[in-house]
């Protein structure tokens, strides 16, 4: 039996993450049937479970994928700059994955609420996007282009919350054309005011 290349395996696990984003944003978890997977993945079963011992452990390979790509963006640029990708992609490129990321950090974010087993699988994969926007606001203290008046974790949550917002927002199908001065007015509150600038 031939070898498969460790590319090979990649991109196929690159396919079955993006069908199974769009399938589960569709759907929903429970919606997301095997049946459904296999025509979002144009892969088989036996296919797709190779990758990800079941649903659950591929919902969660998703949401951690999605979270680590933000991470690599909050770490250079922060998470406004992650809220500004949502806004101009609303599609994916960039960033995001698009608009079937919406549906899913949905998912989470019900799953989260109605599943302590998941609750608990998700805690341990979900520091890190937390953990990029915490070093990035030290690193924006220390070079004084942060706010010194408020602790940095409270500077991490306040972000975080208009995450979730602005993913409502999307997610509900409100406009967003009008979210840049928006945030705009969050990333000048979270900067440090110097004399003789307002």
């Amino acid at each position: 039996m031939p070898r498969v290349s460790s590319d090979h395996l990649q991109a196929r696990r690159r396919q079955i993450l993006d069908g199974a984003r769009a399938c589960f944003a569709r759907y929903g978890y429970e919606g997301a049937t095997v049946r459904r997977l296999e025509e979002a993945t144009g892969l088989s079963r036996g296919a797709i479970f190779h990758h990800f011992k079941d649903k659950e452990s591929l919902f969660l390979a998703l949401a951690e994928d999605d979270a680590g790509r933000m991470a690599d963006v909050v770490a250079e640029q922060g998470l406004v700059q992650v809220m500004r990708d949502l806004l101009s992609e609303p599609h994916g490129g960039g960033s995001v994955p698009g608009a079937d990321w919406l549906g899913t950090r949905l998912e989470v974010s019900r799953r989260l609420r109605t599943d302590e087993e998941f609750r608990a699988k998700w805690a341990q994969r979900s520091e890190q996007l937390t953990a990029a926007t915490r070093e990035r606001l030290n690193r924006q203290h220390r070079s004084g282009n942060l706010r010194d008046d408020v602790d940095v974790d409270v500077l991490t949550a306040y972000l975080e919350l208009v995450l979730e917002g602005l993913v409502s927002h999307l997610a509900m199908g409100f406009p967003a054309d009008d979210m840049d001065p928006v945030l705009d007015l969050v990333e000048e509150s979270v900067r440090r005011h110097r004399s003789g600038k307002v």
